[in-house]
């Protein structure tokens, strides 16, 4: 229910796995949009109506998934659903925090099983960045050391037109490129791929490995201290919240997601907002951290050395294209290291080729979120990449699964199809076509959204 951004991508996804997945949305426009890209069953009307959930015929349905802009209507519409059916999971997009914090995560409350808040999500990883210099943004895996973290290849960078093996010569550590993405398109690359300018590549490594190759590349890791962030919006608030270590009452999930991340006082704080009453409940709020009301935008902004002494600026207005212009600005007058919050997926490439280090999609941390729920127990995480296109799935391998004791030659993957890894015990193993998998081993694998079933079929049955 929702065919907005996240609903479009999630339904898009779940369609090009072969899933049969009805859509409901209200908005006209949305409807026909949605009905003339999709490939699904497009209901043009409001879904918290128990005609219209008969129509979609709720009664066969495996999974509901509420992700409209409201919080109330997906509540509600998971409480039609419990009274109607007895759909087994349920989910729902709940953005206010009060909400969150309720009997909601404690137990089923009108049926809900499962909970996403993009703007948790979103802060989340702003934290996870800066926590790792905001070098780039970070994917971590449930049951490996290893990490996933992106490159934007800029003209000037030592990458650029190299071939994967000439780049790997050139990069003592150990390390493998999972993807390219290059313009609306993904490779899986080989060792006689070349990467051109304009590129973004998603390396594995593990913690130390990355600290090495981006400082031999010009990004070594500082500490970052002086945070400023544009934008008193919900998300900015949460990435305050971390860094001042203030304990507010309503915020706890928030901190049960950052539980690995410590809070430290050394962190000095500036929030910029142009709306005075949101300055004055910030201010109130926020007593460690300097608000400024200032609009970065107008001519006379005057708060200008703020940003150029920055350690790292963060924009997280309710404007993307404002937050790519704010980060922008933020270096040129000198910001070592600059975040921005966008929703599309094509944003962020934008953001990567423009200088921006670290471009945060909480539209596809939410889809991932989504996906990791409603698969099976043997998935691990879930990581969607490039608006959906592809996907870094960690699952394990079940006993009796085709996958058992066969070679990786043998199980003749799908097309654009990598495996990134094999967790087994304490060993990360890069595995090559003689590698034979065993029931419990942990798998990382890339691959397009055609052939995720696939996957899952191989390992997992």
């Amino acid at each position: 229910m929702g065919a907005g951004s996240v609903g479009f991508q999630l339904a898009r996804q779940l369609v090009g796995e072969g899933k049969n997945v009805v859509l409901i949305e209200k908005d006209a426009e949305k409807a026909k949009h949605a009905d003339t890209q999709l490939d699904c069953l497009v209901i043009n009307e409001a879904g918290n109506n128990v005609e219209t959930l008969r129509k979609a015929g709720i009664g066969k349905a495996e999974y509901f998934i509420g992700v409209t802009n409201s919080d109330e209507v997906n509540m509600i519409a998971c409480g039609m659903v419990s009274g109607e059916s007895r759909v087994p999971y349920k989910v729902a997009r709940i953005r206010n925090i009060d909400y969150s914090d309720t009997q909601i995560v404690q137990q089923p409350l009108l049926g809900i099983n499962h909970i996403v808040n993009p703007e948790i999500e979103a802060a989340r990883n702003i934290v996870r960045a800066i926590e790792r210099g905001a070098i780039s943004d970070v994917v971590f895996f449930e049951k490996s050391r290893l990490q996933m973290r992106s490159l934007a290849v800029s003209g000037s960078s030592p990458f650029c037109n190299k071939s994967i093996e000439e780049i790997k010569n050139f990069v003592p550590d150990h390390f493998l490129v999972a993807v390219v993405l290059r313009e609306n398109h993904f490779l899986i690359p080989k060792g006689d791929t070349v990467v051109r300018e304009n590129d973004k590549i998603y390396l594995i490594a593990t913690e130390d490995s990355f600290e090495r190759i981006f400082s031999q590349i010009g990004k070594k890791r500082a500490a970052l201290n002086r945070i400023v962030i544009i934008g008193g919006s919900t998300v900015g608030q949460q990435v305050a919240e971390h860094f001042l270590g203030r304990r507010k009452p309503g915020l706890s999930i928030f901190r049960k997601l950052l539980k690995p991340f410590e809070n430290v006082s050394r962190h000095r704080v500036r929030i910029i907002d142009s709306d005075y009453d949101t300055c004055s409940l910030l201010a109130e709020r926020y007593p460690g951290a300097l608000v400024i009301n200032a609009n970065i935008s107008d001519e006379g902004f005057g708060e200008e050395q703020q940003l150029a002494e920055a350690d790292v600026v963060v924009a997280t207005t309710d404007n993307q294209e404002f937050n790519i212009v704010n980060a922008v600005y933020a270096k040129i007058l000198g910001a070592k290291r600059t975040i921005a919050l966008v929703n599309k997926s094509s944003y962020a490439q934008i953001a990567s080729t423009l200088g921006i280090d670290v471009a945060i999609s909480p539209i596809d941390s939410m889809v991932s979120s989504i996906l990791r729920y409603i698969r099976t127990s043997n998935v691990r995480s879930v990581h969607s990449l490039s608006g959906g296109k592809v996907e870094v799935t960690e699952l394990s391998v079940a006993a009796g699964s085709r996958a058992e004791g066969n070679s990786l030659s043998k199980l003749k993957l799908p097309p654009d199809t990598l495996i990134l890894s094999v967790i087994r015990g304490e060993q990360d193993i890069i595995p090559d076509g003689e590698f034979k998998f065993q029931g419990g081993d942990h798998v990382i694998v890339i691959t397009g959204k055609e052939a995720v079933a696939k996957i899952q079929a191989f390992f997992i049955g």
